[in-house]
């Protein structure tokens, strides 16, 4: 790995310098281990601790087949898939790689007793696989999360109704949170020269997710003018929907937790701001029964940031805690 990373930081390595670099049988990756799966068995999610189910393992080298890249990682980042693969909720991830892994006798690789998490990445290319024209050792990329087969038509207008669409490192293995990543030579894309190696590793899922929901056409399609509701307004999608809505000329109502999270929205630019901590909104009487007297106040409180509008987008994305509010 370090002859690897004495190339990527030299300035005069060229294309064939990284095609020649041997690669390595191993390598450091996070995982997660398939027998300590039921290790949180009967605790509250709040007391799942991912500092004892991640582990910082050297793992084999996977084989690299068709259409696909390997991916010396120079940055990744935390998203909230990762959370979720860590303390095995709502459901364990290797239930994603046991039946990916009976698609074909390629995806068996991924049927593994660990898995290597990660939905983001920032690196350089190493290898790639047969038909991959695209992308050649030495390049520079950054790697959005989603993975497809595409061997349905059914993708072919929006590649989210891919019968085989999948979330590379959360539903597929060997993802970013590691030195070397696999990846479908389709996920990636030039890494923007202005941007450190952090800068581009952090924002791929997070604003391809907020942007196919708000802006794109499978999505809300946003226009000027629409008044937007956004949960989570200073987070990962939450900031990246408030900043869609502000640069097309749509109005976010940005909803926090905290002063120091509208802070964070203000800076932006946004001027709707609902705390709704400190405004004490209880969407639920208790675990199990909502209170519609609470959705109806959160909407008058939208009211009057909006003279008098209802919302025409709301971005929902935190969901049980949420949606009752939101589809009303």
């Amino acid at each position: 790995m370090k002859d690897i990373l004495d190339a990527i930081q030299s300035q005069d390595a060229k294309a064939a310098d990284f095609a020649a670099l041997p690669l390595p049988e191993s390598y450091r990756a996070v995982t997660v281990h398939k027998d300590e799966q039921e290790m949180f068995s009967g605790l509250d999610s709040s007391e799942k601790d991912p500092r004892k189910s991640l582990h910082l393992d050297e793992v084999a080298l996977p084989e690299l087949g068709p259409g696909e890249a390997l991916v010396a990682v120079m940055a990744s980042s935390v998203n909230y898939n990762s959370v979720w693969t860590s303390i095995f909720e709502p459901v364990s991830t290797f239930g994603f790689l046991e039946r990916y892994g009976r698609l074909s006798e390629l995806t068996k690789r991924h049927d593994l007793p660990y898995h290597v998490i990660g939905s983001d990445l920032a690196g350089v290319v190493l290898r790639t696989g047969p038909g991959v024209n695209a992308w050649h050792a030495g390049d520079e990329v950054v790697a959005h999360c989603l993975s497809v087969e595409l061997e349905s038509s059914d993708g072919h207008n929006d590649t989210m109704l891919d019968p085989e669409q999948r979330i590379w490192g959360f539903e597929t293995n060997f993802g970013g949170l590691a030195e070397i990543a696999l990846v479908k030579s389709n996920q990636l894309m030039p890494k923007p020269d202005h941007l450190s190696w952090e800068e581009a590793a952090a924002p791929g899922l997070v604003n391809s997710t907020a942007y196919r929901q708000l802006v794109s056409r499978n999505g809300a399609g946003m226009k000027q003018g629409d008044n937007v509701l956004i949960w989570g307004a200073s987070g990962g999608l939450g900031s990246y929907a408030t900043q869609f809505a502000l640069a097309g000329g749509a109005n976010p109502i940005c909803v926090v937790s905290s002063e120091d999270k509208a802070e964070i929205c203000r800076k932006m630019g946004a001027e709707a701001i609902i705390d709704r901590k400190a405004e004490d909104y209880r969407f639920w009487k208790d675990a199990t029964t909502q209170d519609p007297r609470e959705w109806k106040r959160f909407g008058k409180r939208i009211r009057e940031l909006t003279g008098g509008e209802d919302v025409d987008i709301v971005f929902e994305h935190p969901g049980r805690e949420t949606f009752g509010a939101s589809v009303y």
